[in-house]
């Protein structure tokens, strides 16, 4: 193979635009070509794994952060053969016993968006999850015993023109609605599990903004639905700008990363509350919007304000 083959071969991007000797974005520390884009991995890494669907922002949350919420789920009458016609399904962020799926009394499906299988792509786990739970008799949990191969992603199955309403729930006593509790051990199970939920609120005025209670501070943690770069770059003439804030003593403290999104997080003073957020959050919403429109080169405080927001990539989830 000549020299110039070579180089063609190793700088061609892949799966969600990593290259094969880039590092792996699920965060092995391997390269992407020994991880997740090798040829014997089932599924490869996808970096923006819940594109295309209804609500992207709200699967990320419900996927990284959010502690126990329900939301609807339609899906195209044709999906999996016809076999979903007429069926109820909800995404759920945990289900009992991490099961990846189960399929109600009623038959109504639960899936659960938080269960990790390793197969680099989320949004493949989950519908093979449903597509499991579909043949299941009224009752039954899904067990998936190997990674899944090729096959559907929840973007061919999930009805397109469909809204993805998440429901935020105080704990997770959805699970045994209508369950009779003989010994009360359910009751002392839920009563250890929603010990150690914190307290979150999704805002209303404005898409996949998510306030929490962490005990002595609260946060609002917000997926923005824009490409990483540019929204790094608005974030940065905002702050440079002093206008990057939710209000007085409200502090944008940095952004994590989510399946190829974005998720800024500001501290909050202890007692703000989802319901005083509202307000600002509209407002930042029109100053970011703005801020996205803009196309000209940055200042240096624009730039310094820029590397600063990318050097601090934090973990609180």
């Amino acid at each position: 193979m000549s020299r110039k083959s070579r180089t063609a071969k190793r700088t061609t991007a892949v799966e969600g635009q990593v290259a094969p000797r880039q590092p792996c974005p699920c965060g092995s520390g391997r390269r992407y070509k020994a991880c997740h884009g090798g040829s014997d991995t089932p599924t490869p890494y996808v970096v923006r794994s819940f594109e295309g669907l209804p609500g992207e922002c709200d699967w990320v949350a419900m996927r990284e952060f959010v502690p126990a919420a329900l939301a609807p789920v339609a899906l195209r009458p044709d999906a999996y053969d016809g076999e979903a016609k007429g069926r109820s399904v909800s995404a759920a962020t945990l289900l009992p016993g991490l099961t990846p799926a189960l399929t109600r009394d009623d038959s109504h499906i639960w899936v659960a968006v938080q269960v990790t299988h390793q197969s680099g792509d989320p949004s493949r786990d989950v519908a093979e999850a449903l597509r499991l739970a579909l043949s299941s008799a009224p009752g039954d949990s899904v067990v998936m015993g190997s990674l899944p191969g090729p096959g559907p992603r929840l973007q061919d199955v999930v009805d397109p023109d469909s809204d993805f309403v998440v429901d935020v729930l105080a704990g997770f006593d959805f699970w045994f609605d209508g369950v009779d509790d003989g010994d009360g051990s359910r009751a002392a199970t839920l009563e250890s599990l929603n010990a150690s939920i914190d307290p979150t609120s999704r805002l209303e005025s404005v898409h996949a903004a998510y306030w929490t209670s962490v005990g002595t501070k609260e946060h609002l943690r917000w997926v923005q639905p824009h490409d990483e770069e540019p929204m790094l770059t608005a974030l940065a003439r905002l702050h440079a700008a002093g206008v990057d804030d939710l209000g007085p003593d409200t502090r944008l403290v940095g952004s994590f990363r989510a399946h190829g999104l974005l998720v800024p997080v500001w501290d909050l003073p202890v007692g703000t509350g989802a319901a005083a957020l509202e307000e600002p959050a509209g407002a930042f919403a029109e100053r970011l919007g703005e801020a996205l429109a803009v196309t000209g080169p940055l200042s240096d405080a624009e730039r310094a304000a820029r590397n600063g927001l990318a050097n601090r990539q934090i973990t609180i989830r």
